[in-house]
């Protein structure tokens, strides 16, 4: 509940004034600030008129390191003919974790047991967390997945050989993966930008979350291990959208 007067509204000008001036419950305008918003052609809207969409809470996954492999690097390091051996699905249809490990040898550093994930792809690529590129001694840059060019490379090594990447090491960006129904329900087009907000302990707010749609994909929220650990969050968790492209949008949690 407030007073709005026509000095509120004059510090609002430099940012500039929404239109339509949203009145919360309670609100009351003086008449001189009213005469200021008509006589500038600003409407009023009452929140209690407002619809807000009811959005429902989208699950989180939790990434730990992991390392895409093209074909040939998987002969590479595992031998003539080999192919990757499925140990698990993954929420995304069609992608799964590998029995196969790798090491990762950084200058300062080696760290073992890196989990492949299948299927092979076209160019390979690896997937840190920026507390495992201090413990490398190499210091990736935040990049969505397949945007590698001008990447820092690592050597990996594997039951039967060792590979050095000229690049491919990247720390993925935080994203959405959608449906393309999904999409139209958050009403977002593919590269989109996401606010979401985490609840809990220690809420956090994701404010450039990339969206990815395709007909393959399951209503996911991709985070890395640091980003987990910061927002408190586990695999299965809930976040919830509250804006999009920089604009915190009216919603509702379902």
């Amino acid at each position: 509940m407030a007073l709005i007067t026509e000095t509120h509204l004059r510090t609002l000008l430099v940012k500039g004034i929404p239109n339509p001036y949203l009145l919360k419950e309670g609100d009351r305008l003086t008449p001189a600030a009213a005469d200021f918003l008509k006589d500038r052609g600003i409407a009023l809207r009452s929140a209690q008129s407002s619809n807000p969409r009811i959005l429902p809470g989208i699950p989180v996954g939790v990434s730990n390191r992991h390392v895409h492999l093209s074909p040939e690097h998987v002969q590479a390091l595992f031998g003539a003919g080999y192919t990757l051996t499925p140990l698990r699905e993954l929420t995304q249809q069609g992608q799964f974790a590998a029995r196969e490990t790798v090491a990762l040898l950084g200058p300062k550093s080696i760290i073992q047991q890196v989990r492949i994930l299948g299927p092979s792809r076209g160019a390979s690529q690896v997937e840190i967390s920026r507390t495992d590129g201090y413990a490398l001694g190499i210091h990736p840059p935040v990049r969505l997945s397949g945007d590698i060019q001008g990447t820092p490379g690592i050597a990996l090594v594997g039951a039967s050989g060792v590979v050095v990447l000229q690049q491919g090491l990247i720390i993925a960006k935080n994203h959405v993966h959608m449906s393309p129904d999904d999409a139209r329900l958050f009403e977002v087009n593919q590269g989109d930008r996401l606010i979401v907000q985490t609840a809990g302990e220690r809420p956090l707010i994701f404010a450039e979350t990339v969206v990815r749609v395709s007909a393959q994909y399951s209503l996911d929220f991709h985070i890395d291990i640091d980003e987990a650990n910061a927002a408190h969050l586990s695999s299965g968790d809930q976040v919830q959208v509250i804006g999009r492209n920089g604009q915190i949008m009216s919603t509702e949690r379902r």
